[in-house]
């Protein structure tokens, strides 16, 4: 039986792990950067550079065998912008059970909708700001 990257080195083989993904979803993640919404737009000239409590995050991250929308590695942050598309039973799902993967990942998975991000821009941003600041906290100085 071979160990988990969780088992074989701790909280490197957790991030070695995250980092993993299909390399088919290499030119998927390029065209989707290149092709953002105006919300993912909005929010990512509002997060970029370490503008929230000095992380980085990166936009159109593969990460196991998604593309998440924005991710912040150092506080283990996914954040998910939602069009109209989501809302539809079927997707709703579909959201569901990858967030799901993504939280066995330890992952946090935060979910605005567009709409939120182009008229509550300020708002999003006090959310994910104090998320951060949580989670880096928290994983800067383990119990």
């Amino acid at each position: 039986m071979v160990a988990s990257p969780f088992e074989k080195g701790g909280l490197r083989g957790i991030l070695r792990f995250m980092e993993r993904y299909s390399p088919k979803l290499r030119e998927n993640s390029r065209s989707l950067r290149t092709n953002m919404t105006d919300a993912e737009q909005v929010l990512w000239q509002r997060i970029r550079r370490k503008q929230i409590q000095g992380v980085q995050f990166y936009r159109q991250k593969p990460l196991s065998t998604f593309i998440v929308d924005f991710y912040c590695p150092v506080a283990k942050l996914v954040i998910e912008l939602d069009g109209s598309q989501h809302f539809a039973e079927e997707h709703q799902t579909k959201d569901q059970e990858r967030d799901a993967a993504l939280i066995e990942l330890g992952l946090r998975v935060l979910r605005f909708d567009n709409r939120q991000v182009l008229l509550e821009t300020d708002a999003v941003l006090v959310v994910i700001d104090e998320i951060v600041k949580g989670r880096v906290r928290t994983h800067s100085n383990p119990p």
